[in-house]
């Protein structure tokens, strides 16, 4: 085996050059941090450092638990996602779908560039924009206004947070998400086509049973890798869209984390919490995994 693989390094030795700068991110920035793990197992202070601080076990994870937030958070969280993946994960397979019945290039193309813009805008721009947007003189507001309904501010209505933070994701990740979907169907081959024509299929009968199939194995894994992260908000976009007013909707584990953790200064409460939350994302990422293999013969392992 060895020798197979020194082999190969020897024949593909460009390929492998290519995977190092990959490799070295890996391990620099996702391997060699989790070093710092012990610190949700000890009373973290800068001055002792990591290794000098003192032990306190499992102090950290019963103080979450307790917390009487707790219950709000997690169901803040596990929500946002799942209402993310009803909305979300669709999406950008119907983009890539619609998008592969376009036969004029030109137009194709116009299309995929807007679509695919939004990905670019600053996280913090587009917040700015949803702010202005949603305030009580916005243009949200101003249609609401001219169809009858009172204006008010609706980033301070806590029932249209989760609304909101889905719609907006939406509309700024479908069209990126979309690229690998339309990957997997130029991959598909052309003779299944053609043959479906031969049968009499027409176009749409063709997407159900040619692009629809020759979908499925990326479809799958892409929503195992999506249930993986099923715990997971980034907390930049909830604190630059919630406000005391949303928190009863809009809080969730890493925009506490941030406020007690980081803010407070209380960084072994904020290693006990992500670890555990990565171990309830890990849970989900192999029961999907189970269960994909069992239904449908596809997984990650």
């Amino acid at each position: 085996m060895p020798g197979k693989l020194i082999k190969d390094i020897k024949k593909y030795k460009y390929v492998y050059l290519m995977l190092i700068p990959v490799l070295a991110y890996y391990i620099i920035f996702c391997y060699v941090p989790m070093g710092g793990l012990i610190m949700a197992f000890k009373d973290y202070a800068p001055r002792k450092g990591i290794f000098g601080s003192d032990w306190v076990g499992f102090k950290y994870f019963l103080d979450f638990f307790k917390d009487m937030y707790f219950v709000r958070l997690m169901r803040n969280t596990f929500m946002l996602n799942v209402y993310d993946i009803i909305i979300g994960f669709p999406a950008p397979i119907i983009l890539a779908l619609l998008l592969n019945e376009i036969t004029g290039k030109k137009f194709k193309n116009t299309v995929q560039t807007m679509l695919y813009m939004p990905n670019f805008v600053s996280l913090v721009v587009l917040c700015g924009i949803v702010v202005d947007f949603c305030a009580t003189e916005g243009v949200i507001n101003d249609i609401l206004a001219f169809i009858g309904f009172e204006p008010n501010n609706l980033l301070q209505n806590p029932w249209l947070f989760k609304p909101i933070f889905v719609i907006t994701n939406l509309w700024q990740y479908a069209g990126w998400n979309s690229i690998i979907y339309m990957a997997s169907i130029i991959g598909i081959n052309e003779e299944l086509y053609d043959a479906a024509y031969v049968d009499g299929c027409g176009r749409m009968k063709r997407l159900i049973h040619v692009t629809l199939p020759g979908l499925v194995p990326t479809i799958v894994i892409m929503f195992i890798l999506r249930l993986g992260n099923i715990m997971t908000v980034g907390f930049e976009k909830v604190i630059l869209l919630y406000n005391p007013l949303t928190y009863e909707t809009a809080d969730v584990i890493s925009s506490y984390v941030y406020r007690r953790g980081i803010l407070e200064a209380n960084y072994s409460y904020a290693a006990a919490v992500g670890l555990f939350n990565s171990l309830i994302n890990f849970a989900f990422l192999v029961l999907a995994n189970w269960l994909s293999k069992k239904a449908t013969d596809e997984s990650l392992w």
